[in-house]
């Protein structure tokens, strides 16, 4: 007799029943990275300017001539009205100042305006000198940011990287002026030059630009 069965089926090889281990794509462990040649997050990306940075291929926006004008009269004002007392001083010596007429003709002025004018004339002389160092070198150096430039909205940065010069570098910066006193044509050069860059900014490699502060 046939049987209605199924036929009797030999032994099952074991790896029909597994699941290939290639089958299913596998996850990449370098999935959460950035790819080569794209940022971390919160880091500007490869060849790309770093905030405040003007974009790839700008040119910044230079500061005009007026502005930084504008800006160093602040500057000059204020460290002026921080040397008062010397201005105090000064005025109670050339208020005690005395002009005697010789016997052949000639006149001798002489001025005595005691230890008080003295003291004042001191303190003045530290106090603008204080004002400067801090106005100039420091805050300017570490922020880019004078008061004067701070009011003008202009900021002077290094041409370069685009960041505060520091304090060391700023008083540099303030010595190499010398240069544009030389009949002041350097402090003129920002009126016809494409960067608008002072002498002293091209020795140190500086720029001031617009950029209120935020």
């Amino acid at each position: 007799m046939s049987s209605t069965g199924n036929p009797p089926q030999g032994p099952q090889n074991p790896y029909d029943q597994q699941p290939d281990p290639y089958a299913q794509q596998q996850p990449n462990p370098y999935g959460e990275q950035p790819g080569y040649g794209q940022p971390a997050y919160g880091q500007p990306a490869y060849g790309q300017p770093g905030y405040g940075m003007p974009g790839y291929g700008m040119a910044p926006d230079y500061a005009n001539w007026f502005k930084r004008v504008g800006a160093y009269l602040v500057d000059a004002l204020l460290t002026s009205l921080a040397g008062f007392p010397l201005w105090i001083g000064y005025g109670i010596l050339i208020a005690s100042a005395e002009t005697t007429t010789n016997a052949d003709g000639t006149t001798t002025t002489s001025m005595d305006g005691g230890a008080a004018s003295a003291i004042l004339i001191l303190v003045g002389v530290i106090t603008s000198i204080a004002f400067f160092v801090w106005n100039t070198c420091m805050k300017q150096g570490r922020t880019g940011y004078s008061i004067g430039k701070g009011v003008l909205g202009i900021k002077l940065i290094a041409e370069r990287t685009g960041q505060p010069i520091g304090a060391g570098m700023a008083f540099v910066r303030y010595l190499c002026h010398i240069v544009d006193s030389i009949c002041y044509i350097g402090y003129l050069w920002p009126l016809w030059d494409s960067k608008r860059q002072t002498f002293a900014d091209k020795i140190m490699s500086t720029i001031v630009v617009n950029q209120p502060k935020g």
